[in-house]
């Protein structure tokens, strides 16, 4: 029998194992050779520019912060739930999803000029040694997520010797400093990359007609730098707080349908322990990762996801066994251990299937992104058509697979059968951001083979690699939507019961539940929509400096003058951290007033109207935006006229429409349906 505090030690082991083989992971990329000084030049600017905006960034967000520490800590007089407690656990929540960020950004900046030498040996080198390098931040996140939450209840319950309720509860605090960090990292990093893409783009590539990554762009140093504040340091604080705000959500719902008064028993710790088993198995499963004959390489990730699920589901049903052995009985029936066990079966599975949806709606091999390139050869407004017709239909299975997975885990343990589905799918995330983060790798690996003028055959080696990288950032944005989904569900079956009274369920004919419902599916319109007028009016301004550049230093286009690359990072530095503001404070203040206003029940309605509303449109802005983008490769490649054709017009203008509902608006969507919920509990906790 595995008790609740065995499940604690186990969960400290598999997140020093976890945070030990990221180390071990950054000491094998960082030992490679940087190739020649050219590279060592062009890979310095990158890491410079990525660090100075990331640590003007957090300075933004720890003034934030501090405010909200205090706030929390305050309301400890009008709560016993609260206080200092509460606080400490937003601190720590929020400093280890900046940090999980910061190192792997650090390692990632690093590893891309090493990949780019790396080429040199052949795909299957360059393609182990970018995703090595992605895994510092894949392992790091769950590393540190599973040590926040374990060390934080250890430290509270049996160092500090507070109530058990009292720690549950102050997790909900824990969950939320994760998200504050989410939130703002993905606004900040999404506004800069996106702002420096279209900079690089519509000025470089359409008006003066010069490649993505040529060293004369004087945009092309801040997009290189874009892609890593915005798709590793920024996903990895999405993920982060998602896998958090889910573990934390599962066990505290299995904590209040299951445990008696000053206890923790098996159900609020089993969704820990999912974490922490599918971590370990997740550091076997890197080693399938590999090409096989045909070379392909979402095939080798596969192969990686497969195997850790696989190991992990394997050791979770003989845990489930020695868990709930004897079943646990609640209101709805009984929890047994092949019901916990199936459910989180549904939520791996889940995982897997929108992987594979993913990836049809966004990969080049397939019709989607074909019918956007064709499309493309009539003229820019039909690529537009088409894209727009894509992104509307991509949510359509995402939308019936979680759909009928709540529906099954809710059939096999009610509630909490959908924590553990949910808690089941952000297990994987190890292995998840590990290939998230190999996208930007390979990207700047690219743009620096590029910039570098290395030989022709290193391209033929990073080309293929940032194509699939393109991919990956689609299919791990999809697998965070998702995931993000069932967690801000999870948090409002937690809501319905804080709320007490009896109150279970929300009648459509209470004129406070179409009140909270309408306000809440408005709120991420209005949150996109500021989102991506952001980024329009940062790219605006690096589109007036990069044609400044080229008209007052002469000689750029020539290559006789070095463009003015600090100028451009400097810009969109500014503009990123100055617009990433307003937006973040929506899901802060948006649950707020509606309370104020209308109580407890339109709040509760708003959670949900958040989470409906929400869902889709994150699902189609990130799948409609990698579409654009890889239909403008798929031309680059050869099909349809090429590069420099008309249709490859086209497809660039379709590419900088998409990008800021890819890598901005769409997946800050995410943190911000669960700010939101966490919100809505936090409000009802402290009995304002």
């Amino acid at each position: 029998m595995i008790d609740a505090k065995t499940a604690l030690y186990l969960t400290f082991l598999a997140s020093f194992l976890s945070i030990g083989y990221a180390l071990f992971a950054a000491y094998y990329v960082l030992s490679k050779d940087d190739g020649n000084e050219r590279m060592k030049e062009i890979a310095k600017a990158i890491q410079e520019g990525a660090g100075a905006f990331l640590a003007r960034e957090y300075k933004s967000i720890a003034i934030v912060a501090i405010v909200i520490f205090a706030i929390l800590w305050a309301l400890g007089m009008k709560s016993e739930h609260f206080g200092l407690l509460t606080a400490i656990g937003y601190l720590t929540g929020a400093i280890l999803s900046g940090l999980a960020g910061f190192i792997g950004m650090f390692v990632a900046v690093r590893t891309n000029v090493k990949t780019a030498e790396m080429a040199k040996n052949g795909l299957a080198k360059a393609l182990n040694l970018a995703f090595r390098g992605g895994s510092v931040t894949g392992f790091l996140v769950t590393g540190f997520g599973l040590l926040a939450i374990a060390g934080f209840y250890t430290l509270s319950v049996y160092v500090f010797k507070q109530p058990v309720e009292h720690t549950i509860k102050a997790l909900i605090g824990l969950a939320f400093g994760t998200s504050l960090i989410s939130v703002f990292a993905r606004l900040g990093g999404g506004i800069y990359t996106k702002a420096a893409d279209v900079g690089a783009d519509l000025v470089g590539k359409v008006e003066a007609g010069i490649p993505e990554d040529d060293p004369r762009n004087p945009a092309v140093i801040a997009d290189n730098v874009g892609d890593n504040v915005g798709d590793c340091a920024g996903m990895a604080a999405d993920v982060f707080e998602t896998f958090t705000v889910t573990t934390v959500a599962a066990m505290v719902l299995g904590h209040t349908l299951f445990d008696k008064p000053g206890t923790v028993g098996i159900a609020a710790m089993f969704p820990l322990l999912i974490g922490a088993i599918a971590s370990v198995s997740a550091i076997v499963g890197t080693f399938f990762v590999k090409l096989g004959r045909s070379n392909n390489i979402m095939g080798a990730f596969y192969k990686g996801m497969i195997a850790t699920a696989i190991i992990a589901l394997v050791i979770i049903y003989f845990v489930s066994k020695g868990m709930f052995g004897a079943g646990l009985t609640y209101s709805w029936g009984k929890v047994t251990a092949m019901s916990v066990f199936l459910a989180s079966v549904i939520g791996m599975a889940i995982t897997g299937l929108l992987m594979f949806v993913t990836e049809y709606y966004t990969s080049y091999e397939f019709s989607p992104v074909k019918s956007i390139s064709k499309a493309s050869t009539t003229g820019h407004a039909t690529n537009i058509i088409q894209g727009i017709a894509i992104m509307l239909k991509a949510p359509a299975l995402p939308a019936i697979i979680i759909a009928l997975g709540i529906y099954f885990s809710y059939k096999l343990a009610g509630l909490y059968g959908i924590a553990i589905a949910a808690a089941a799918m952000l297990s994987l995330t190890g292995m998840i951001i590990s290939i998230d983060s190999y996208g930007p790798i390979t990207d700047n690996a690219g743009g620096i083979a590029e910039m570098a003028e290395l030989d022709e055959t290193v391209r033929a080696v990073t080309d293929p690699l940032d194509a699939v990288g393109n991919t990956t950032k689609a299919v791990t944005k999809g697998f965070a939507i998702g995931s993000a989904a069932l967690a801000a569900l999870v948090l409002f079956a937690e809501y319905t019961r804080s709320i007490g009274a009896g109150i279970t369920s929300f009648d459509l004919s209470n004129p406070l539940v179409l009140v909270g419902l309408l306000l809440g599916g408005l709120l991420p319109f209005y949150f996109g929509a500021m989102s991506m007028e952001a980024v329009g009016i940062a790219g605006g301004q690096m589109v007036e400096e990069v044609r400044r550049q080229f008209r007052t230093i002469k000689g750029i286009l020539e290559g006789k003058a070095k463009p003015d690359y600090a100028a451009c990072v400097d810009i969109v530095t500014k503009e990123a951290l100055k617009k990433m503001i307003v937006p973040g404070l929506i899901p802060v203040l948006g649950p707020i007033i509606v309370y104020i206003l209308f109580g407890k029940i339109s709040l509760g309605a708003l959670s949900m109207g958040s989470i409906i509303t929400g869902f889709f449109l994150a699902v189609a802005m990130t799948s409609g935006g990698g579409a654009w983008d890889n239909a403008k490769k798929y031309i680059e490649d050869g099909n349809f006229g090429g590069k420099g054709s008309e249709a490859h017009k086209a497809a660039v203008t379709g590419d900088t429409v998409g990008d800021p509902l890819k890598d901005t608006a769409g997946p800050a969507i995410n943190p911000m349906i669960k700010i939101i919920n966490i919100i809505a509990i936090l409000i009802v906790l402290t009995n304002l």
